[in-house]
């Protein structure tokens, strides 16, 4: 037992300041209670640390807009393009070609946005894309570059007597759309003949990975407005425009020009 105070009955004054004393200590003894029952149960819920920490007010992170800067060429060209209307291509190039952008010859690209991804397909454009298209086919000499990890060509062409030496690297050249395959026209009994049509202007198209977007280079801004309009118009009829959503036209350094295909 704990020890016991002797209270002085009788002395009104005295006996009211006992009881003061021991009402203080009483509700101190609670206190302590509490502050230990609180420190248990933080311990029972799995808490690292019974110490209370004082949050930090966060840092407001700084916040940076960056904005690419337009040059006034690249401008000028925008306000060129009416942004409400679909252009038909013959419109659209010409007015590609009306834009003075850089010195070097631009590639026209024609950018989809198609229905599905998994889309691919080959076509032969009427006139050529001014692109040298690399193509070999596959021999020892080819072997022994893949093994060093090199890879100097666009389009691999083999005969099907060769695809035993090829399998060993479809791992490498399949994620990559370059591994020999009777479907893209690649493997042949005589292929010569293929490599001729692809040097000729035969193009393997195909959506991205994972978008339904095609991509296409057809010729250079230099070319005849009349040649890029066939390529277009065959490219266009190679993906087919059931498939294709929204339609762009544009050089390399220019903005975009929406199409109306129909």
């Amino acid at each position: 037992m704990g020890k016991v105070k002797p209270r002085l009955i009788g002395d009104t004054e005295v006996e009211e300041i006992q009881k003061k004393e021991q009402k203080a200590k009483a509700a101190e003894k609670k206190k302590l209670k509490n502050k230990s029952e609180s420190v248990e149960v933080k311990v029972d819920q799995d808490q690292p640390t019974v110490e209370k920490k004082e949050k930090k007010p966060a840092k407001k992170a700084a916040s940076i807009k960056l904005t690419a800067v337009k040059g006034k060429k690249y401008l000028e060209a925008k306000n060129m393009i009416d942004k409400n209307k679909f252009y038909s291509l013959k419109e659209a190039i010409l007015l590609l070609k009306s834009m003075k952008l850089v010195k070097f010859d631009q590639s026209v690209e024609l950018h989809f946005v198609v229905d599905e991804t998994g889309l691919k397909g080959e076509v032969e454009l009427p006139f050529s894309t001014g692109k040298i298209v690399r193509v070999k086919i596959a021999d020892d000499s080819v072997i022994s570059n893949l093994e060093k990890g090199k890879i100097e060509f666009d389009v691999l062409v083999t005969h099907p007597s060769f695809m035993p030496k090829l399998a060993k690297y479809a791992k490498v050249l399949g994620p990559k759309g370059l591994m020999p395959n009777p479907k893209a026209g690649t493997v042949s009994m005589k292929p010569e003949e293929v490599v001729k049509k692809f040097e000729k202007g035969m193009l393997r198209w195909k959506t991205e990975a994972k978008f339904p977007l095609i991509h296409q280079m057809i010729g250079k801004i230099s070319f005849e407005e009349k040649n890029l309009l066939a390529n277009a118009e065959k490219f266009i009829e190679a993906v087919g425009k059931i498939h294709i959503k929204n339609a762009f036209i544009k050089t390399t350094m220019s903005p975009a020009v929406k199409l109306e295909l129909n």
